[in-house]
């Protein structure tokens, strides 16, 4: 109806149903399943389709498209444990994976001068242990000694580190920059030739070079420097005992002397005022002679 202005006024009254049912209620009801709608049984472990194929869909042709997705993927676990692992997951280049014949000379160890094999005394460091030595009982002072040092009573260990990390570092995923510019960089090796076979000189050596005699002078610097003549080797570490060393008697005074020392401990200096107090024997003692010649350093 039209009211008084022409305004437009409705004369609709909504009614209210018997059994009202909310939106909230109608969204919570489970929605069927497909396969249920359409079939009332379904058999798993066959090979039949849920839903029947049409038979366009059975005489379709492939696109090419298609095809190319169809293809199963590449088994690169054989490959992947002939190459190193790398952070951005692509392999070394070939080239790169196998040292030059250059470095190969290079890691060769470096042999001994033959005055050091004449000189040295026995063919290995091993030498074979008597029956005496492995049947013999260790006195009291062997065993005393073969103890392990212990720690000093002030020894304070080192702390822990007090920084942790935290979860959200530890899981997190690297980006591909950063995969990027954590790869190693890769030079190639300009010092010597790319291929090279054994035998073979690395560089091309010239004609006039190879024809070349060496003058008196570069033969005695290509000379291997030699021992000095009052060089002493090493001492053998293996020596026979006397049997007078065997049946020796250590007297009180050797005795005496084998006593450990005895120092106090460094916190008790920390507690002693007179620990670094100069005698006043010692502020007035006079340096002799003899002390200052010895007190003048090596002149050279």
């Amino acid at each position: 109806m039209a009211a008084a202005g022409g305004l437009h006024v409705s004369s609709y009254t909504p009614c209210m149903c018997v059994h009202p049912r909310s939106r909230i209620e109608i969204l919570a009801d489970p929605k069927p399943l497909f396969c249920q709608a359409n079939s009332s049984t379904l058999v798993w472990g066959n090979q039949e389709t849920i839903w029947t194929l049409s038979p366009g869909a059975m005489t379709a042709r492939p696109s090419a498209r298609i095809l190319y997705l169809c293809k199963p993927k590449k088994d690169f676990s054989n490959y992947g444990r002939s190459c190193r692992p790398v952070i951005g997951g692509n392999p070394l280049l070939a080239k790169f994976g196998y040292p030059s014949e250059r470095l190969l000379r290079l890691s060769e160890p470096k042999k001994y001068l033959p005055a050091y094999l004449e000189q040295r005394s026995r063919e290995s460091p091993e030498w074979p242990v008597s029956l005496a030595a492995q049947n013999y009982n260790a006195s009291k002072r062997i065993l005393q000694l073969a103890q392990p040092k212990g720690l000093h009573p002030d020894f304070v260990p080192s702390r822990e580190v007090p920084t942790q990390v935290s979860s959200f570092a530890v899981s997190a995923k690297a980006s591909a920059r950063v995969q990027k510019l954590a790869e190693p960089l890769i030079r190639e090796l300009t010092c010597c030739s790319k291929h090279t076979k054994p035998g073979v000189v690395i560089s091309t050596v010239s004609r006039s070079s190879q024809k070349a005699v060496a003058s008196p002078r570069t033969i005695e610097l290509s000379k291997p420097k030699q021992l000095h003549a009052k060089f002493v080797p090493a001492r053998d570490p293996e020596w026979p005992v006397t049997e007078a060393a065997k049946r020796a008697v250590a007297t009180e005074r050797i005795v005496a002397l084998a006593q450990p020392s005895t120092r106090p401990r460094i916190g008790l200096s920390a507690l002693n005022p007179d620990a670094f107090k100069v005698k006043e024997a010692a502020m007035k003692a006079v340096c002799s002679p003899r002390l200052q010649e010895l007190a003048r350093p090596i002149q050279r």
